[in-house]
């Protein structure tokens, strides 16, 4: 019927629907098999990182940019695995990066700005720091914002970029810290008393 109507034989019908079902398999096996083992490997990495005390901000940048690039790189192998030609998909990606990273020009400043924080570590979490026009206690460090608790409560977002550009007062970096206090003393009442 297939011969008659496609011109497919269908011995070659049946051994090609065996090569693409193989394929599909071993692809979902590399898909599911490749997620297992990059969450496994982030948390080790990370288990790691907090057994050597490294600070929050970098175990928590770091982690999740192996994670992304991990499951970045099962996927391409995913695709090759179905016989998808991946260098020129790449290529693609590539210009399609360039382009985005054009648009997102800010975005990636604070990227950036989050990792020469990271690395540069002017504050760390837990810090006191005056920055941006804002006053807080460093709650957390992300790849793209820096988030401060005031000392009224409220939580400060700042992008990454500016903070890192920006000057930046920290508090606890040192140990001691010198304090001014002004007393008005007034004779006059002392006396009149």
């Amino acid at each position: 019927m297939l011969e008659s109507v496609f011109g497919i034989n269908y011995a070659d019908f049946n051994q090609f629907l065996l090569k693409i079902g193989t394929q599909i398999v071993i692809a979902i096996v590399i898909l599911v098999a490749g997620f297992w083992l990059t969450g496994l490997m982030t948390k080790g990495i990370r288990r790691i990182m907090m057994k050597s005390d490294t600070d929050p901000g970098l175990t928590s940048f770091l982690t999740s940019f192996i994670s992304l690039a991990s499951k970045i790189l099962v996927v391409i192998t995913a695709f090759t695995q179905l016989g998808i030609q991946m260098t020129s998909f790449i290529t693609l990606l590539g210009a399609a990066g360039l382009a985005i990273g054009m648009a997102f020009s800010g975005t990636l400043s604070n990227f950036a700005g989050g990792v020469m924080i990271l690395v540069l570590k002017p504050f760390k979490v837990g810090d006191m720091i005056v920055t941006q026009s804002a006053q807080g206690k460093v709650t957390e460090i992300q790849i793209f914002n820096t988030y401060l608790m005031t000392l009224d409560n409220k939580v400060v977002i700042l992008p990454n970029g500016p903070v890192a550009n920006g000057s930046i007062t920290n508090f606890t970096k040192a140990e001691k810290r010198r304090v001014e206090w002004t007393f008005i003393w007034n004779m006059e009442q002392m006396f009149t008393k």
